[in-house]
């Protein structure tokens, strides 16, 4: 009796509960929920993170792009778009457990204190961090910090270890990984990202290059995931004419909003010479904005990969908690009418997310002939009417195959372990002042250092106290790549963070690709598709 006295009252509680909501709408009915289990629920539980799945789990269900962070997932993600963080301004590498000093950036609290690139930070405020088996975003916690705060670090520089006391300060986030002339008339600007600075820094780029002679471009846009679409479009608005169509978006509840370039002066930083995009399969959003307006204005040759196929804009809606809530509200399209999103299954995130590994499988990487178009998305360009189609991310007008041949598992094994990094590092400890004095630019570095075969054989050493069974065809195979990769980190180490792309760059096939497009007559015949 009891018993059903208290299944009674419960259920008068529930009714009062439902009455209070009003469950017959589906907003009701979700707070009803949230309510009821909160109240009756067998164990304690956490509302804050019921909601938070209740809101997770609704949006898994509408596109793969639709999401949820919490605060502190909110602050890492907007960090690099924002431009600037505060901290102590290194860029660092974990080499076997100990963090390795590979850039100091300019201007910030560790160049001004004496740093160097070869360092290795071994305490943080008096605690160890060498050999303590932390995670990348346990070190970034210890290193950052409030604007002006103070932080002792302990250095192991080659014998000695000396101690640095800084106060941290704002620190930059630079969009562009390289900026640098090819040749007498061939500029080259990698970007990583398209963030609130990235306009700023890739006209001074242009400036700064176009005074060392720039006529022609080649821009970089090989594994940038995207960011803002207000910096696509201002950088669009310094390679095409004014008022010229960037790029639209349009949704069910978004009616189409068009986005024209204006460029900060009266005349575009680079309306004329040649410009030719290099992209793969992770160009993505931002990136896809960009080489999918080019294309479509045939203002530039688009070189390598199909892109990732992210054409969904989110909105972003913040909670009074710092967490936030990026809400898919309508598609990109280019201006010829492409989308650029590839197709998808509502709710089916796991397929979504395989995309790229199924184009591996299948072929589409290294054959063009395996690449699949859709005929029934097939648009034209605004000016030489080339054929060029939608339905998921941006086809390059030449297509340049991912190089398998010196990618073996051997050589994967040894960079995952980061034993190339660990070669680099002490072969550097042991020659800077050397290369430095024979060597007294980059430029000059490029030109003539060759990785001695005792640094190879280093690497092998490394690999087998590691481990790691040796394999002599994949070692033939990989040898000349790995020498590439050594010789671009000692480069990074000794002089700047861009002379890693100098060194890399004469073995990048889709950078070779558009060098050879860009000096030719091939440039024009495929901007006229005749080719």
């Amino acid at each position: 009796m009891k018993k059903l006295l208290l299944l009674s009252v419960i259920a008068c509680c529930a009714s009062v509960i439902a009455a209070q909501l009003g469950t017959s709408s589906p907003s009701g009915k979700l707070r009803y929920a949230e309510a009821a289990i909160a109240k009756y629920y067998v164990d304690t539980i956490d509302e804050d993170k019921l909601v938070e799945y209740a809101i997770i789990g609704m949006l898994e269900k509408l596109d793969p792009h639709s999401s949820y962070t919490d605060p502190e997932e909110t602050r890492a993600l907007n960090e690099p778009l924002e431009g600037n963080f505060s901290g102590i301004g290194i860029s660092y590498n974990m080499v076997k457990d100990t963090l390795y000093v590979s850039n100091v950036i300019n201007g910030g609290p560790s160049e001004k204190a004496g740093i160097q690139a070869g360092d290795r930070i071994i305490a943080v405020n008096d605690s160890s961090i060498a050999g303590q088996n932390l995670k990348t975003s346990d070190i970034m916690k210890r290193l950052r910090g409030p604007k002006g705060t103070q932080v002792d670090l302990t250095i192991l520089r080659v014998n000695d270890t000396i101690p640095f006391r800084l106060i941290r300060d704002d620190i930059p986030v630079y969009s562009i990984d390289a900026s640098y002339m090819v040749d007498a008339t061939t500029g080259y600007i990698a970007l990583n990202r398209f963030a609130e600075n990235t306009p700023t820094e890739f006209r001074e780029a242009i400036q700064k290059l176009r005074k060392q002679g720039m006529k022609n471009l080649i821009l970089d846009l090989c594994d940038n995931g995207g960011g803002y679409l207000s910096a696509s479009v201002e950088i669009l608005s310094e390679l095409l004419p004014a008022q010229s169509l960037a790029v639209y978006t349009e949704g069910r509840n978004s009616p189409r909003h068009d986005y024209y370039t204006i460029p900060l002066s009266s005349t575009p930083m680079m309306e004329e010479g040649r410009v030719v995009v290099l992209v793969n399969q992770y160009s993505a959003s931002a990136a896809e904005i960009t080489s999918g307006a080019l294309q479509d204005w045939d203002r530039a040759v688009i070189v390598g990969r199909r892109t990732y196929g992210k054409g969904l804009v989110q909105r972003p809606i913040p909670f009074s908690d710092g967490s936030m809530m990026r809400l898919t509200v309508s598609h990109y399209y280019t201006p010829s009418g492409r989308s650029i999103q590839k197709p998808y299954e509502k709710g089916d995130e796991e397929t979504y997310r395989r995309d790229i590994v199924n184009r591996f499988e299948g072929g589409e990487l290294m054959h063009a002939d395996s690449v699949h178009v859709d005929s029934t998305k097939l648009t034209h360009t605004l000016v030489n009417e080339r054929a060029v189609y939608g339905g998921g991310g941006i086809l390059p007008d030449r297509f340049v195959p991912l190089d398998t041949m010196p990618n073996t598992a051997y050589l994967r094994n040894i960079s995952a372990k980061m034993l190339i990094n660990q070669a680099a590092v002490e072969y550097v400890d042991n020659h800077r002042k050397e290369i430095k004095k024979q060597f007294k630019t980059d430029d000059k570095f490029v030109q003539g250092f060759n990785v001695p075969e005792s640094l190879l054989d280093r690497v092998r050493a490394l690999a087998d106290a590691d481990g790691i069974e040796f394999n002599a065809e994949e070692w033939e195979r990989s040898k000349e790549r790995l020498a590439v990769l050594l010789k671009a980190l000692i480069g990074r180490n000794i002089y700047e963070s861009q002379t890693y792309d100098k060194v890399y760059n004469l073995c990048n096939p889709i950078f070779l690709e558009a060098l050879e497009i860009i000096n030719s007559p091939l440039y024009d015949q495929l901007l006229h598709g005749s080719k």
